[in-house]
């Protein structure tokens, strides 16, 4: 197919492998930060590409890995309120609280409708309007504009029985804090592409420029990763650093204006908490002033529960790029994606999802995996 074989052919991965092997003269540990790249670089065994010296780290670019359990609990509680339609995307039906998840809710008797897009969630509260209908808003940037759209049509068709369950979290933020941290090992970034196309890229300038890291905005094929970590590569071996955009077919410097409109016309910054990674200031979105009266949290009043991660679960340190799943006890034992301990075995982008789906069990398993 036009424009994608293109950036999943072999002799080009080959070439491009050659050209890192070539200028590689150091160690050096690269993050990708969107759940999707993680995804790519398992299941075409990118890792086996590259040569000894580098080591790429998995962070946390998977919203719903990321959406803390008190919310979980609190989305458990309020599609549990009689006269509620909960609705959600359907891979945060098995994310667990620390009592279970949405899924087992709905088979208790819970009203919870999986939807494909919040406009659904909308009909369905237009369609029924003796409910309270609830739409778990959960994502980055990159999803963040079609729920505001959908809070915004709310207002504008005066539909009063729609809200929104919200965990937006941003990218910029989650960055700082992982290079902010002392146990930071992430030397390079390879920018999340899907988030770029939307918000644009300038605030990675910013990144770059006080950290002194190198962050190469990338796409989601397996060309695209090969050549955000050449140019990595190429930025740490010269003592660089800087912003640079290598996704160019889907970014802009500026990003998509009309889906940034219509986020701040809706949304504005707020603190947020990040599963496995605590509270980061200023690192997600909230309702506005002006559309306050469609927050499910203010609408239920559910009050927050105190809660308690499996012991054996590590996934906070597999989101923060200092651990990967192999390392982890629980692992394909105790741990799978039918009975999952952490959100990052839930998720199809998840770390732990994607290391179980692709047999990937240790580190630099030669010929596990190869480009098709």
């Amino acid at each position: 197919m036009k424009y994608l074989d293109e950036f999943r052919d072999l002799k080009l991965a080959q070439n491009l492998s050659s050209r890192i092997k070539r200028i590689t003269s150091k160690p050096w540990k690269i993050m990708e930060v969107c759940g999707g790249q993680t995804h790519t670089i398992l299941q075409y065994g990118l890792e086996d590409l590259l040569p000894a010296q580098i080591e790429l780290l998995h962070g946390p670019g998977c919203p719903v890995c990321v959406t803390p359990m008190e919310l979980i609990n609190k989305a458990i509680a309020i599609a549990r309120t009689p006269g509620t339609i909960f609705c959600s995307f359907g891979d945060m039906l098995r994310v667990p609280g620390d009592k279970g998840d949405l899924l087992q809710a709905k088979a208790q008797g819970a009203e919870i409708r999986t939807v494909y897009s919040p406009l659904d969630a909308l009909n369905i509260a237009r369609n029924n309007p003796d409910k309270r209908v609830v739409f778990f808003a959960v994502g980055f940037e990159t999803t963040a504009p079609a729920n505001a759209m959908a809070v915004h049509q709310a207002k504008k068709l005066n539909i009063r029985n729609f809200f929104l369950l919200c965990s937006h979290v941003t990218v910029p933020p989650v960055m700082a804090a992982i290079l902010d941290s002392s146990e930071n090992q992430v030397q390079a970034f390879l920018g999340p592409g899907h988030v770029c196309s939307v918000m644009g890229w300038k605030e990675y300038e910013e990144i770059s420029k006080h950290y002194n890291v190198p962050i190469v905005i990338s796409g989601f094929e397996p060309i695209d990763i090969l050549t955000g970590v050449l140019h990595c590569v190429k930025q740490l071996e010269s003592g660089k650093a800087f912003a640079e955009n290598r996704y160019a077919r889907a970014v802009s410097v500026s990003g998509n204006k009309s889906a940034q409109n219509i986020l701040h016309e809706v949304f504005e910054e707020g603190d947020r908490l990040w599963r496995g990674l605590g509270a980061i200031p200023k690192s997600g979105y909230k309702l506005n002033e002006n559309y306050k009266e469609y927050d499910a949290e203010k609408e239920f009043l559910v009050e927050a529960v105190n809660t308690q991660e499996s012991s054996l679960c590590i996934s906070g340190e597999i989101l923060k790029g200092l651990k990967k799943p192999w390392q982890c006890s629980a692992f394909g034992k105790e741990c799978t994606p039918e009975n999952p301990l952490g959100a990052t075995m839930v998720s199809s982008e998840g770390t732990c999802a994607t290391y179980y789906k692709f047999g990937k069990t240790q580190v630099k398993q030669e010929g596990d995996l190869s480009l098709v």
